[in-house]
């Protein structure tokens, strides 16, 4: 399968201190991966690497066979890079509905306007992006009173929304119930199969990573510790020592 993303030898430096440390990543086309490792490792920086919030200290970042290492954070969304944080950053004075219709208009490059018109078509395409998430009986409800699970869903839909080609999710699940947490699995390996999106997520809980990854990679220090499969992950003491122990 095609390779749709890569860095070369990335790395962030702040004065004496490495964050991302020679980092060589690559993903397919339609890829479900996840990072883990210990906090201070530098999965969040290497988010900001890949979205442009930061500019690497040395090595490169490549999309669909294009350099976008020196290009600005506008420019890398507007190629198909999009990314959710881990505090949900939805309108909660708008609607549910409302959340949706703001991406979704501004990626057809329409009126954003709450009070602009919405065709036929364009409603029944907000509405299945709502029945996607499972908030389709949540569209009226100010998204202030949304649980905390579904303020997460409700800013996964509104990605989605925006048309990603790679999806950035960091921790995803953080905060959620358990209960929440599995709903929210099933979610984001929905979205995997049904729109062939390559999503990266950072999530601590190993459980959930279990649920949804088919590869994944271990960061520490800086730099990739290890990659493979979760069985592989689990077996291998030393990725136990720095980081599962207590997950297995």
């Amino acid at each position: 399968m095609q390779c749709i993303f890569e860095t070369q030898g990335i790395t962030k430096q702040f004065g004496g201190l490495t964050a991302v440390d020679h980092v060589d990543l690559k993903l397919r086309a339609g890829d479900l991966q996840c990072i883990i490792g210990p906090n201070g490792c530098g999965k969040t920086t290497l988010f900001n690497l890949i979205t442009g919030h930061y500019k690497p200290s040395s090595g490169k970042v490549f999309f669909s066979n294009q350099d976008i290492t020196a290009k600005p954070v506008h420019v890398i969304s507007k190629l198909g890079i999009v990314r959710k944080f881990q505090i949900p950053g939805i309108f909660e004075q708008l609607t549910v509905y409302e959340n949706i219709r703001v991406p979704f208009f501004a990626n057809q490059r329409q009126s954003m306007f709450v009070g602009s018109r919405v065709d036929s078509d364009s409603h029944q395409k907000i509405m299945e992006q709502l029945s996607d998430i499972n908030l389709v009986d949540k569209a009226d409800e100010l998204a202030i009173n949304l649980a905390h699970g579904q303020k997460q869903w409700l800013e996964i839909g509104m990605v989605l929304a925006s048309k990603p080609r790679l999806m950035l999710l960091d921790e995803p699940t953080a905060g959620m119930t358990v209960a929440e947490t599995h709903q929210t699995a099933e979610l984001i390996q929905e979205i995997s199969k049904s729109t062939g999106i390559t999503i990266l997520v950072i999530e601590h809980d190993i459980r959930f990573v279990k649920e949804i990854a088919s590869r994944i990679t271990v960061m520490y220090k800086g730099a990739i510790f290890r990659e493979g499969s979760y069985q592989e992950i689990n077996s291998d003491d030393a990725v136990r020592e720095i980081y599962l122990g207590r997950h297995r």
